[in-house]
């Protein structure tokens, strides 16, 4: 079906492989949150501290960044089919000790999240490999697309998946809670079983970058600084989070605007989530467009003028909006640059340059998110907000002024990707 309409493009879900994939993945995103809720909740009732509730976040965090770089050196070293099996697999047995803990009612908050950064190194060795995956088994024309209905799991698991594990947990207590996520984590990996063998193809298409010596972390790094189009997508990323990042200010405007309700500061994120949601149901309007490196441009600058507009909104229903032409700019960057930068990357890079794009991902928004509560700290949130929101655009303009690859970048119409 290649039907051109602006509704969400399903053509990837016709391709067995990809399908299987696409689900896989989409159940461990609802399992994931599951996880996420119940061991904030467990970690507030075995302290109180927020000192402890924000440890979380670097139990995450740190393995995310350290071991997302050796993951991607073992996705251009073995099949990629192979490290999603093993690590999905110990994310699984990762589960079922967090079920445990529970049940027999431990009271050590270290254990916790010692278990939690368990799961997260496991979680991290893989994912480079998972970002491999679609640009192998989808034609090159549909690997946006692909991205796009991934994008739109992604962001109805953060928009479902908590309210329904306050359910669980609130019914049937931490053991329940826990045991979701591990039947979410073991549907997946019967899921990607299902994938056939997908070995790197070490055939390197940039003879400048041929190595005398494999250097695991250096190579992913250097090859993208040989790359305007990849440098590019990925400073454009960096700085649309890295200065105009808004979660950590959503309680200071929350307060100093709607009074501190809660469900409005519930409202914030949910705004984020719907504008992720709507662009990807309508996402066959921009997965078409053969000039994607324009459209990361584009949505990159949207994303902070509506962040700044944000920050200067007066009524409730202004700020909703704001947040969500937000969300829904961030989705069309995301699965844009995701598309671009597995599109430019020869598959012996593949691994590598996925972990930079993970480590990116992963430090990005806490850069934003200190950047924002230091200059609110130093004048106010509004300010914070929209000088952060205009700088982003800023940057973003810059960066297509001088890098003319990535303006220019098309994605090829056909043929297979390798």
């Amino acid at each position: 079906m290649t039907r051109r309409t602006g509704v969400l493009d399903a053509r990837p879900l016709h391709a067995g492989p990809f399908r299987d994939l696409w689900v896989g993945t989409t159940l461990g995103q609802f399992g994931q949150q599951f996880a996420t809720v119940a061991v904030l909740q467990q970690t507030w009732e075995l302290t109180g501290s927020p000192v402890w509730t924000g440890a979380i976040g670097i139990a995450t965090a740190v393995p995310m960044i350290v071991f997302g770089l050796l993951g991607g050196s073992l996705a251009d070293m073995a099949d990629r089919r192979t490290i999603v099996r093993a690590t999905t697999t110990l994310q699984f047995l990762a589960a079922l000790a967090l079920i445990v803990q529970a049940a027999v009612g431990n009271v050590s908050v270290v254990l916790l999240l010692g278990l939690v950064a368990l799961q997260t190194v496991a979680a991290a060795l893989g994912a480079p490999a998972r970002r491999t995956l679609p640009v192998r088994l989808l034609p090159a024309d549909q690997v946006a697309a692909g991205l796009a209905l991934s994008n739109v799991s992604f962001q109805a698991a953060m928009l479902v998946g908590p309210a329904v594990a306050g359910v669980v947990l609130a019914a049937w207590q931490f053991p329940a809670a826990y045991a979701f996520h591990a039947l979410a984590i073991a549907a997946s990996l019967v899921a990607v079983v299902r994938l056939p063998p997908i070995p790197p193809d070490r055939t390197l298409h940039d003879a400048s970058m041929a190595p005398t010596r494999w250097r695991p972390s250096a190579g992913g790094w250097a090859f993208i600084l040989r790359r305007p189009t990849l440098w590019g997508s990925f400073a454009v990323d960096l700085a649309s989070c890295g200065l105009a990042m808004p979660v950590a200010l959503f309680p200071l405007i929350n307060e100093l605007r709607f009074g501190g309700d809660p469900r409005t500061l519930g409202f914030f994120l949910s705004s984020i989530a719907v504008g992720g949601i709507t662009a990807g149901l309508f996402s066959g309007w921009i997965t078409r467009l053969r000039r994607s490196g324009a459209v990361q441009l584009t949505a990159a600058g949207i994303w902070g003028l509506a962040l700044a507009g944000f920050g200067l909104a007066g009524p409730v229903w202004a700020a909703l909006g704001c947040l969500a032409i937000a969300g829904a700019a961030d989705s069309i960057s995301v699965f844009t640059r995701g598309a671009l930068i597995q599109l430019e990357t020869p598959d012996g890079y593949r691994g590598r340059v996925s972990s930079v794009e993970q480590v990116i991902g992963a430090a990005g928004p806490e850069i934003g998110n200190f950047r924002g509560g230091l200059v609110a700290s130093l004048t106010s949130a509004p300010l914070s907000l929209v000088t952060g929101g205009l700088a982003a655009t800023a940057a973003t303009l810059v960066i297509s002024a001088i890098n003319e690859p990535l303006r220019r970048y098309t994605i090829p119409t056909r043929g297979a990707c390798r």
